[in-house]
């Protein structure tokens, strides 16, 4: 198996990274972050578990990244994903796994955010030879399947001079995430259709490379069992669909499974049989943190009304400090994370590692 150097992995590394998920039918945890307490939770849970990972913001996550007083909300959108990335890329090496740098559902009002991050892109790429961003994602599945593509190709086109990837999505993720989406979805629109998924392969496959999110019944957050019915034959069709039609090698297609929070770990692993490599997961990780939080508070309530306890006279200074609270949030994002790790079979199998360290892990 191949080897990279541990850091954000763009191009070339970045493909080889995937096809190596394909091939050995692991997927990595996309996580969608919204501080460096997020960003450094996932970096040390990828480096205990040993395994890749994909570290992503969507614009709200970015501009709080930012600071929620920022004077300019449309640039801190653009400037807290740059200052995302840039922590990544001074951290992630040293923590010895490899990083995919992507921002998360950009809908057709947010090309704008898109265009601004693909100038920081161009920038970056023309100082160092690489570009800030592995990939980015152009969520315009509510749109027509024929907008949805052709301005998919105009992305395309400009990243593919350096090299970029980007996911698209076929189909519709049910639920909302930072104002895109909705849960007011008709349910067929829920399942991609193979024939579309053909049509964006014949559309984007000659100028570079592409990863689909093709829905097939996923939903954003967490819903009752029963609520949300996941289908991945859906995967299997569209996959056979470009397989047959072009003569290509076994799982063509590079596919992404959104809204993984909460979904069926028995869908999860039929999935990886698909061509899935990338699973993302929010709600699950918000959640853990929060709870990770709100336990160590409700178990320390005196720490956050007082700073002398009244009921010992002790100073509480060593309970309130912001880093010991914040680290039980990481705390339990990684412990979700080491769950997710062991779903997606990605535990051990760092490209960053060598045969011999790969093996004992």
């Amino acid at each position: 198996m191949a080897q990279l150097n541990p850091g954000v992995v763009t191009g070339e590394n970045y493909r080889t990274l995937l096809q190596a998920c394909k091939k050995g039918k692991y997927a990595l945890p996309a996580v969608n972050v919204t501080g460096t307490n997020s960003v450094n939770a996932v970096l040390e849970a990828a480096a205990a578990n040993k395994s890749d990972v994909i570290i992503q913001c969507s614009n709200g996550g970015a501009a709080f990244f930012a600071g929620k007083g920022f004077p300019d909300s449309f640039q801190a959108k653009v400037l807290g994903a740059v200052a995302m990335a840039r922590h990544v890329h001074v951290l992630a090496e040293h923590y010895g796994i490899c990083v995919v740098l992507h921002t998360d559902h950009a809908d057709k009002k947010l090309i704008p955010w898109l265009d601004a991050l693909m100038d920081h892109n161009e920038a970056h790429s023309e100082q160092l030879g690489y570009p800030l961003f592995s990939s980015h994602m152009l969520d315009l599945s509510a749109e027509d399947i024929d907008f949805n593509l052709a301005e998919s190709k105009k992305m395309l086109e400009r990243m593919a001079k350096m090299d970029m990837s980007l996911e698209i999505e076929l189909g519709v993720t049910g639920g909302e995430e930072d104002g895109v989406g909705s849960d007011n979805v008709d349910n067929d629109k829920l399942y991609t259709q193979p024939e579309d998924v053909l049509k964006a392969y014949e559309t984007l496959n000659e100028i570079g490379h592409f990863s689909v999110a093709a829905s097939f019944g996923n939903v954003h957050g967490v819903y009752k069992p029963g609520n949300v019915r996941l289908r991945p034959e859906i995967l299997k069709n569209s996959q056979e669909l470009v397989q047959k039609t072009y003569g290509t090698e076994e799982n063509p297609l590079d596919l992404v499974f959104h809204g993984g929070s909460g979904s069926e770990k028995e869908k999860i692993e039929e999935s990886l049989n698909y061509g899935i490599f990338k699973m993302n997961i929010d709600t699950d990780t918000q959640f853990a943190f929060a709870e990770g939080v709100g336990k160590y508070v409700f178990e320390n309530e005196n720490a956050f009304k007082y700073q002398i306890d009244p009921e010992t006279g002790e100073p509480t200074k060593k309970k309130y400090d912001p880093r010991v609270w914040l680290r039980k949030g990481e705390e339990a994002i990684i412990a979700r994370l080491n769950e997710a790790f062991t779903d997606l079979r990605s535990k051990g199998k760092s490209l960053a590692l060598d045969d011999a360290e790969r093996e004992a892990a």
